[in-house]
C-alpha cells in the first residue's frame, strides 16, 4: 500500500524520508496556518529525535516545489500554507488567528494596470477583530 503523502512528495521531485513525509503530512493537512516552530512541535511528538535543521530545511523545500506558500501576514511572524491556489486571508487581531478567504469573496480592481510593475501575484489581507455573534 503506498502512502498519498509520499506519493505527493514524489510527483514533486521530493525524496520521501520518513521525517519530510512526517513533516509533509503535517503542514499538507494544516488548517491554521503554521509557523516553523509549531511544525517542529508537532513533528517532535511523533518522532522527537528531528532536527530543527531537518524541519527547516524540509518547509523550505515544500515551498520551492509548489506543495506551500510561505507568509508573512503578522509582523515578525512567518506561517505556512498548504493552499496554494489564488486566496486571500483575515488575520484575527486578538488571537492572531488566520483564516484562508476564498478569492471570489473580494474583488480588486486596477492590478494589471499598475504602472511600471508586472505583477506575479496578490492577495489581500483583511486585519478584523471577531463580533459577538447577534442574539437570536
Amino acid at each position: 500500500m503506498t502512502d498519498p503523502v509520499a506519493d505527493t512528495l514524489r510527483a514533486h521531485g521530493v525524496q520521501p524520508s520518513g521525517p519530510r513525509v512526517a513533516i509533509a503530512r503535517i503542514v499538507l493537512a494544516a488548517q491554521d496556518h503554521p509557523a516553523a516552530d509549531e511544525v517542529l512541535a508537532r513533528v517532535r511528538a511523533r518522532l522527537p529525535d528531528v532536527s530543527r535543521a531537518t524541519v527547516y530545511n524540509t518547509l523550505n523545500l515544500l515551498v520551492e516545489k509548489g506543495l506551500a506558500r510561505r507568509l508573512h501576514l503578522a509582523e515578525g511572524r512567518v506561517v505556512f500554507d498548504p493552499c496554494t491556489a489564488p486566496h486571500h486571508h483575515v488575520v484575527d487581531e486578538e488571537t492572531g488567528r488566520i483564516d484562508d478567504l476564498p478569492w471570489d469573496r473580494l474583488r480588486v480592481e486596477g492590478v494589471d494596470g499598475l504602472e511600471g510593475l508586472d505583477v506575479v501575484e496578490y492577495q489581500v489581507v483583511v486585519r478584523a477583530r471577531r463580533r459577538p455573534p447577534r442574539p437570536s
